[in-house]
């Protein structure tokens, strides 16, 4: 009994060890292609665009972003605060290179770049007029920006006195700031999926990276989360041979998946045509200036509805791999009368698509019991 268990333990700390140090390997290699592909598209963008590239590869002070009223800064510190071994050591001589290249880096002006598809479909968001709800993402991109554009495209012209807030993943942290600020106005807040983590302000940009993309390599889904979230030039890259060449993409997935998704769907899903659709741009200032940035600001905006006493609503998947249930279960824990609703084999899409009846039944009735309860 003793052997067996001794060479459980053993064989469970070698196969812990084997992991860790394949992990620190494979990104020490994706560490040393980021800086590489950093020069690259520095000389790249100086070819076709007339300027070097704007990144995040300097210390935090070489770049001044904008603040909010109370002095805090809006970019999240995982933009500059990411690691890179071979940065942080000068390799081929970095340290010289940036010194040069942020001498011309300036704020972005929301135009399309080389590296981004120019078909009509994706440049349509250029366009004046119609209804449709966007937003320009500049450098450096933060929350502030998305709760003008709401503001101007649907609080302000529809002069809305009341109403409800829906949002998931992402947007559930956008729709926290909307609410704190139109707290008077706010009848009800449903966040699905939210990514909430407990933090002190200080640590808490890095606290939400490390959670939803710690640098891991299973399972693909948190490893494509942790590529893309820490290497700003390999990400960069892949949105390149994506999104550029979407159209390419969508024929190809088209012809290979006729039969099963075109039958059930009609045509490709929404889903598929915008992920092979999102920038590199706004992708990543959406990641660290929203998620992680916007982290700071959650236990100021959780207390400033608690006080107001906004209904809150939490719905989550039992299966998302995307946000642990640890967050909703944070919420609750901060505003105690937080309703939460856990729903059984769903992830971070199908808890909302595959069961859109259900979800608005859901909705249907939490606005019902706001309204009783007024």
């Amino acid at each position: 009994m003793f052997p067996a268990l001794f060479v459980g333990k053993w064989a469970r700390k070698s196969a812990s060890t084997i992991i860790s140090a394949t992990t620190y390997i494979v990104f020490l290699i994706f560490d040393f292609l980021d800086m590489i592909f950093c020069i690259i598209y520095g000389c790249l963008d100086e070819l076709f665009e007339g300027k070097p590239s704007h990144c995040y590869c300097g210390d935090r002070g070489e770049i001044q972003g904008r603040v909010w009223d109370d002095g805090d800064n809006e970019l999240s510190e995982t933009l500059y605060g990411r690691n890179n071994v071979f940065r942080q050591m000068r390799f081929l001589g970095f340290g010289r290179n940036w010194e040069n290249r942020k001498k011309s880096f300036g704020g972005g002006s929301g135009k399309r770049i080389w590296s981004d598809c120019g078909c009509e479909s994706c440049v349509s968001w250029m366009k004046d007029g119609g209804q449709n709800l966007h937003v320009v993402v500049k450098e450096p991109s933060a929350i502030r920006d998305h709760l003008e554009m709401i503001e101007k495209s649907v609080i302000n012209p529809f002069e809305l006195k009341s109403f409800h807030i829906v949002a998931h993943s992402m947007g559930c942290i956008i729709s926290l700031a909307l609410a704190a600020k139109y707290s008077n106005c706010v009848k009800s807040i449903t966040l699905v999926a939210p990514p909430y983590f407990s933090s002190l302000k200080e640590e808490a940009s890095f606290t939400a990276l490390q959670k939803l993309a710690g640098k891991r390599l299973w399972s693909p889904l948190l490893f494509c989360s942790s590529f893309m979230s820490w290497y700003e030039h390999l990400g960069r890259f892949v949105c390149f041979l994506v999104s550029q060449n979407h159209r390419i993409w969508e024929r190809i997935l088209k012809l290979l998946t006729w039969r099963s998704l075109l039958i059930f769907f009609g045509d490709l899903h929404f889903i598929i045509i915008d992920m092979t659709r999102h920038t590199h741009h706004s992708a990543w200032h959406s990641m660290h200036n929203v998620i992680c940035g916007g982290a700071k600001f959650l236990e100021e905006m959780l207390e400033n509805l608690m006080k107001s006493e906004v209904k809150i609503c939490v719905i989550q998947g039992d299966g998302d791999e995307v946000v642990p249930l640890e967050c909703s279960k944070n919420i609750k824990s901060k505003v105690s009368n937080t309703e939460i609703s856990i729903i059984p084999n769903a992830d971070h899409i199908s808890v909302i698509i595959g069961r859109e009846k259900d979800f608005t039944r859901n909705l249907a009735h939490i606005w019902a019991s706001s309204a009783d309860s007024e």
